[in-house]
């Protein structure tokens, strides 16, 4: 594919179709254009006509037929996502597809197959690994000054009742799917590909009105490699702060607006040896193990956003990227072999909890 502005069409117009992917594909006019969207609802029909200019479809094939797509945007509901996606791809189009990509490993490798028969690309949108704040701590972790990384907390948490259709497992909803592509994809970044994590999960159902999890505790481990700690709870009435890193010489925590962190030298601490015998003052009194460490503090505050668009500069780095491998074949960052990798976890997650989910 040779030319420069792609032509879009995107299947949903609600929270995410019209909120995140058209509010942002209008501000990259050098790279995309709305062409055509669909949605079974009249008033969202009429909203796009207005805001992008485009032609609008009561259901999405008939917008595939009718229109030349260099790309397909799948924002419908999530238990929709793999049929849709399969029958795009089947009929030769390249499809972003919102997250979850799919519930299974294995639906994920049909629509793999699907895709390597037809020569489409299929790409998915999970945006979190570029999130400014989470590119600063992978920063601050790749300097060293925290030393050996112990443990990593990663927390989307607050107190709330959720009662709409992504709190049903018939429509693949819950907050380990719903929310947690998200810290799931940051957590293997950190936690790195060269082994495999093992997985320990306990989901529970809480405030929800629907069937599904919306408290999740999530936690990877393995040999050489920091414990990950995920938790999404929608009852933590004090939640833990977003971020939060353990290491031998330091720590790091914020959110996505501010991060601190502090770590201090060896060479400059004072030189320590093991001592048996019981430690005692300079009057003879019991004492405690007790230094002055020069603390090296740091801290980071989030630029201001270029526009109220959800999300705009990482869902703008992954369009961007997007392009980028559709008009000259480079390789997309995030990968559905990536993906794969954190269904297959989710897959455990939900095999460890019988009382929720029975297959």
């Amino acid at each position: 594919m040779t030319k420069h502005v792609l032509n879009v069409g995107l299947i949903g117009l609600g929270r995410s179709g019209r909120d995140i992917h058209g509010q942002l594909l209008v501000q990259l006019p050098e790279l995309y254009k709305i062409a055509a969207a669909a949605d079974p609802l009249p008033e969202r029909r009429e909203r796009a006509e207005e805001e992008y200019g485009c032609r609008t479809y009561h259901d999405w094939q008939s917008m595939v037929d009718q229109e030349q797509l260099d790309l397909i945007v799948n924002a419908s509901p999530s238990h929709q996502h793999v049929p849709i996606t399969m029958a795009l791809l089947e009929q030769g189009h390249h499809v972003l597809c919102e997250k979850p990509l799919a519930r299974t490993v294995e639906e994920v490798d049909q629509l793999t197959q699907a895709a390597a028969r037809s020569g489409s690309r299929l790409a998915v949108f999970q945006q979190a690994r570029y999130q400014p704040a989470f590119r600063k701590l992978q920063e601050v972790i790749a300097s060293g000054v925290l030393g050996e990384i112990v443990q990593i907390d990663l927390t989307i948490s607050g107190f709330s009742r959720r009662w709409d259709w992504q709190t049903q497992q018939s429509h693949h909803g819950g907050s380990l799917m719903n929310t947690g592509p998200h810290p799931l994809d940051q957590a293997l970044q950190l936690f790195g590909d060269d082994v495999e994590p093992d997985v320990w999960c306990r989901m529970e159902r809480t405030l929800t009105l629907g069937d599904a999890e919306d408290d999740v505790k999530l936690i990877l481990s393995g040999p050489g490699k920091p414990l990950i700690d995920i938790e999404i709870s929608s009852c933590a009435a004090y939640s833990r702060p977003a971020y939060r890193v353990k290491g031998t010489q330091g720590g790091l925590q914020g959110d996505g607006s501010r991060l601190t962190w502090k770590h201090y030298n060896p060479e400059e601490a004072p030189e320590q040896q093991l001592v048996e015998a019981p430690l005692a003052k300079s009057d003879g009194t019991p004492a405690y193990c007790s230094e002055q460490l020069n603390w090296v503090e740091g801290s980071w505050d989030a630029p201001p956003p270029p526009s109220d668009t959800p999300f705009h500069e990482m869902t703008e780095r992954l369009y961007t990227n997007l392009h980028e491998s559709l008009t000259t074949g480079a390789a997309t960052e995030v990968t559905v072999a990536q993906v794969r990798r954190q269904l297959q976890i989710m897959e455990t997650c939900r095999s460890q909890n019988p009382h929720l989910y029975t297959k």
